[in-house]
């Protein structure tokens, strides 16, 4: 390709063989593209350090919103949470560079607009939240992360409820609302409460379970598009063009997709 391009790539889960083969594919130049990724770039791949070091080697031609994965790397590197075997992060945890590591993680938002009326976020887009709320709320999130109290905040993450979105969330309950709507969300019970105890394809979901992305929501317009990763089962389908997922479950031994943003153009590489 003689011109620069954007990707936005799927929960990569430090599958360093995967990113490498899918940049190869889709023709990536370190020197004039951009990446950018939605989220769980490491744990449960081969090899998370590698993937990390590339990543952060891209400089400024990289960029990604956090997922549960990197924000539980987060805490298990501060002592808060220990780590799983399955995690695959000793190395990380055992480097030199874990404050490097740490600080450049804490640097990245929630959920950001890749280009105008395209909105990336690790879960989803809350029924009832506009791109601009989901923005203005990870911004709530990114101050904190950067700023002295942001250990506290991980330590509080943790937890299911609230379950419900209210403008009167403050506190704790308010930050812990806002993560796990945009890093672990799935479900929807009744239009409106988070439920994380499926994460089934949703033709294999309980009746009363709907996919957020399947609730109206009359605050995203139609000119608007979100693209998002998290959910591995739906091997991207969404029934929507204006919802995008990019999670098509490569270290499960399915794919690793990107998007690339010029053409509307979905890559692959097969595990």
């Amino acid at each position: 390709m003689s011109e620069s391009q954007t990707l936005v790539i799927g929960d990569i889960q430090g599958c360093f063989g995967g990113l490498m083969a899918l940049l190869e594919k889709a023709g990536f130049d370190e020197q004039r593209d951009t990446l950018l990724a939605v989220g769980d770039v490491l744990a449960r791949g081969e090899d998370s350090h590698a993937t990390v070091k590339y990543l952060m080697d891209l400089g400024d031609r990289f960029c990604t919103v956090l997922g549960n994965h990197d924000l539980h790397f987060l805490a298990v590197s501060q002592g808060i949470k220990k780590a799983k075997k399955s995690d695959r992060i000793d190395p990380l945890l055992k480097s030199k560079k874990l404050g490097d590591y740490v600080d450049w993680f804490r640097q990245f938002p929630l959920a950001m607009a890749v280009r105008e009326n395209t909105t990336m976020v690790h879960a989803g887009l809350y029924p009832g939240w506009s791109p601009a709320q989901l923005l203005a709320y990870s911004d709530e999130i990114s101050t904190v992360l950067k700023g002295s109290g942001w250990k506290t905040l991980l330590e509080n993450m943790y937890g299911n409820g609230p379950f419900e979105w209210k403008d009167t969330l403050k506190g704790v309950q308010r930050q812990r609302f806002i993560i796990n709507a945009c890093t672990r969300m799935r479900f929807i019970q009744d239009q409106k409460y988070l439920d994380f105890a499926c994460k089934h394809h949703p033709d294999d979901a309980p009746a009363n379970l709907t996919p957020w992305f399947s609730i109206p929501n009359p605050a995203l317009c139609a000119e608007q598009r979100i693209i998002f990763g998290h959910w591995a089962a739906l091997e991207g389908e969404t029934g929507s063009e204006q919802i995008t997922g990019l999670d098509t479950g490569y270290v499960w031994g399915n794919t690793l997709t990107a998007l690339r943003l010029e053409t509307n153009e979905l890559i692959s590489v097969s595990a």
